[in-house]
C-alpha cells in the first residue's frame, strides 16, 4: 500500500537518524522487529483501532513485550508512533528502517531456498560469488523447500535467481504446449 509507505517513510528515516547518531544499529532493528511482530498479531491488531485504549496503554503493551532491549530514544518512538496511532505501520517502518541500515553498512540480506540444505562449503561459495556480483557483504539466511526438486532460489531485494528444477521443468511445460 503506497500511503502506508509514505506515512511510514519519515518515522523510519527518524529512527534510524536515532539508532545511528546513538550507535544502537543494532538494537533498534531488535526493537522495531519485535513491535511489529506485536502489532500483528491478531490479539493485539484489534487493540491498535480501540478508542477505549490509550496511546500510552499501547505503547505500555508493546515496551512490556520488548522489554530489556528498550532504552530512552526507542521507548520515545513507541510513544510517538502510539500518541499519533501510527503504530499499525511498524511493519513497514521496520522493513524500512532494515533496507537504510543495510544501505549504510553495506549488506545485503540474501534469502536462498534450496530443495537440500547447503552445507557450509557450499554457503562460503555463494556468499562469495554474491558478494563479488552484488557489491556487498552478504548474510545468508537459507531455508530449504524439497518441492524445488533441485537447485535453489536467491533473492536479494529485487534481485533474484531462480536455478530450482522446478522452474526449469514449468518453463519446459510451457514450451512444449507452444
Amino acid at each position: 500500500m503506497a500511503e502506508k509507505a509514505t506515512i511510514a517513510r519519515p518515522y523510519a528515516k527518524a529512527a534510524f537518524e536515532s539508532a545511528r547518531q546513538h550507535h544502537a544499529l543494532e538494537r533498534w532493528s531488535k526493537v522495531l522487529a519485535t513491535a511489529s511482530s506485536v502489532v500483528q498479531d491478531e490479539r493485539v491488531a484489534g487493540l491498535l483501532s480501540s478508542p477505549r485504549v490509550t496511546p500510552e496503554q499501547l505503547s505500555g503493551l508493546i515496551a512490556d513485550i520488548v522489554g530489556s532491549d528498550l532504552d530512552e530514544q526507542t521507548r520515545n518512538f513507541l510513544a510517538t508512533l502510539a500518541s499519533n496511532r501510527r503504530l499499525v505501520l511498524l511493519p513497514e517502518i521496520a522493513s524500512m528502517y532494515e533496507g537504510l541500515r543495510a544501505e549504510a553498512e553495506n549488506t545485503a540480506d540474501v534469502q536462498v531456498v534450496s530443495a537440500v540444505e547447503l552445507n557450509e562449503a557450499q554457503k562460503q561459495r555463494l556468499a562469495s560469488a554474491l558478494k563479488k556480483r552484488l557489491q556487498r557483504e552478504v548474510r545468508l539466511h537459507c531455508e530449504v523447500d524439497a518441492s524445488l526438486i533441485g537447485g535453489a532460489i536467491v533473492r536479494a531485494g529485487d534481485f533474484v535467481i531462480d536455478g530450482s528444477l522446478k522452474a526449469r521443468l514449468d518453463r519446459l511445460a510451457v514450451e512444449m504446449s507452444h
